[in-house]
């Protein structure tokens, strides 16, 4: 009989201790990167015990502590990213000390500002981004322009610009002066700067994007800069189910309904 493997997988053990996500983990492996016991990790699925030493680029790395979740505001000029290389300034140089490391629940661009999710956790993170989950994350958007709403309406049924098409996007107006206006806008999967393009798509300029929820959590009264933990009772309550037993169900369902 064959001996279960113990431990954990290094990836995904990575990922619960904040250093980057599983995939990230992935990556860091395959460049030579990660070390377990003093001798280079050249897989993925190499596990990880109690006992064993991990390194990262020549440092050893403390087992993973529980799962934690913080709510933050974002103000704009901040890029989502540990280390830029055009030398601006991050999120996570601005947290305050005695902060874990975390790592971030999607991303906010440069310009953009307001709910930002933290966690040390990139396990977590994984799951809280997974387009499975439904999850509508929604903004106030202030743009200058016309606004038509009738196109505006019909971003609900997905919509196409230049070239790149879109998933629905529900957006309504709010209010308007002048050739400014307020919307409000929400999706649940958005690609890299979506809400931007599409509006110049709409001939409508961006002047101001805030994220004011994802998921079921709120930037609520946070002023920018400010940091709140969510409880830990609140972060089980609202956790997504595992991917693996939805994803499971979902094969056994298809594979019934093909026989």
């Amino acid at each position: 009989m064959t001996q279960e493997p113990r431990g954990e997988r290094i990836a995904k053990w990575l990922g619960r201790t904040g250093v980057a996500s599983r995939r990230d983990a992935e990556r860091m492996i395959e460049e030579g990167r990660v070390k377990l016991n003093g001798q280079s990790v050249d897989h993925p699925a190499t596990f990880v015990t109690e006992q064993d030493v991990v390194q990262v680029d020549g440092k050893a790395v403390s087992a993973p502590e529980r799962t934690r979740l913080w709510r933050y505001h974002k103000p704009d000029g901040l890029v989502t990213t540990h280390k830029d290389p055009e030398g601006r300034p991050t999120v996570f140089a601005s947290l305050p000390p005695g902060m874990p490391r975390v790592i971030s629940v999607g991303r906010l661009d440069l310009n953009s500002e307001g709910l930002l999710l933290l966690t040390n956790d990139g396990e977590l993170a994984r799951r809280l981004e997974l387009p499975t989950n439904g999850w509508i994350r929604r903004y106030r958007v202030r743009v200058f322009g016309v606004v038509d709403e009738a196109r505006l309406a019909a971003l609900a049924h997905g919509s196409v610009f230049e070239g790149v098409r879109y998933g629905p996007i529900e957006a309504g107006l709010d209010s308007r002066k002048g050739d400014n206006a307020w919307l409000t806008v929400s999706l649940r999967e958005g690609k890299n700067r979506e809400i931007r393009k599409v509006m110049a798509g709409l001939n409508l300029h961006v002047s101001r994007l805030i994220r004011t929820s994802y998921g079921p959590f709120q930037l609520g009264t946070l002023q920018r800069r400010e940091l709140e933990e969510v409880p830990g009772k609140i972060l089980r309550e609202q956790m997504p189910k595992a991917p693996e037993k939805a994803s499971a169900n979902a094969s056994s369902a298809k594979g019934r309904r093909a026989s």
